[in-house]
């Protein structure tokens, strides 16, 4: 059985523990957080481990996880290859959305071979990310010599590991920030809008939530282009013209640009009679009378 050390265990950490552990594939080791209460409580939720709330004389493992926060990945890594903690040959991964496995670029050069594996999952209560975990997509990036152990760990908790480009860390963070976070921004300005029709709370949610789960499907079935439809796809310049004649400054100017990147998408079904009143009208100097 593999043993897995973790550093830093909060949410992510604890899910991810206790998910190993009760996989009957790995046992976790040591469980270390900022203090001794806090790392019993954890493996009183995993369900084994032994509490530490020091790096010093960390017990040997195949996996270490340094689930701190981004901002002191670099520093523990870098305080773990001073202590010579980390076996050469052994494997090193963090679970930071945006950050690369150079991070731990201290341990690589002591052997140890470093990688980054982040859930594409929220974690913000643990016992219900360890139910929801299944078929979660898992992002591995960094050296290739740790990817065979990180697919079968991703595996044996539940996930799904697939490899991103080197590089490509940022990017693919980006991509998840704009689907989840600009989602949630898009149905903010649909809801003030509907408002200025005299849609209440209720009434809107109920419309644009059934409209918006009915679009995200039909996109990732179909296909951006596919799926897009409305005024923009039909080339009518002169519905956008009304919209944005009641839009107030602030929303007028996010809905020209996604009106523009939209124009873009819809360029193969338009003619360029079209394509150039659309131009036109998502000009940010144009207001309808």
């Amino acid at each position: 059985m593999l043993t897995l050390n973790i550093i830093g265990a909060g949410r992510l950490g604890k899910t991810l523990a206790r998910l190993a552990q009760g996989s009957g594939q790995y046992r976790v080791g040591a469980v270390l957080c900022r203090s001794l209460a806090a790392a019993q409580q954890a493996c009183a939720f995993i369900g084994g481990g032994e509490p530490r709330d020091s790096l010093q004389a960390l017990p040997a493992a195949n996996l270490t996880l340094l689930a701190v926060p981004d901002g002191a990945i670099a520093s523990v890594a870098a305080e773990l290859a001073a202590r010579g903690a980390l076996a050469a040959g052994s494997v090193a991964f963090h679970a930071s959305g945006v950050g690369e496995a150079s991070l731990l670029a201290p341990l690589a050069a002591a052997g140890v071979h470093c990688a980054s594996l982040h859930p594409a999952f929220s974690f913000a209560d643990p016992a219900r990310a360890v139910q929801g975990f299944a078929g979660t997509r898992c992002a591995l990036e960094g050296d290739p010599a740790a990817f065979p152990a990180l697919r079968d760990f991703a595996s044996a908790i539940g996930g799904v590991p697939f490899a991103l480009a080197p590089g490509g860390k940022a990017a693919y963070h980006a991509a998840l920030s704009i689907a989840s976070n600009y989602l949630v921004t898009l149905h903010d300005l649909a809801a003030r809008v509907a408002a200025q029709a005299g849609m209440n709370e209720d009434i809107a949610a109920a419309v644009l939530g059934g409209l918006m789960r009915q679009t995200l499907e039909n996109t990732l079935a179909l296909g951006p282009q596919a799926a897009l439809t409305g005024p923009i796809a039909r080339g009518d310049a002169g519905t956008v013209a009304r919209h944005r004649a009641v839009l107030s400054a602030a929303d007028d100017v996010l809905y020209c640009a996604l009106g523009q990147a939209t124009a873009s998408l819809a360029a193969g079904r338009l003619d360029a009679a079209a394509q150039a009143a659309l131009g036109r009208v998502l000009q940010s100097g144009f207001r309808a009378e």
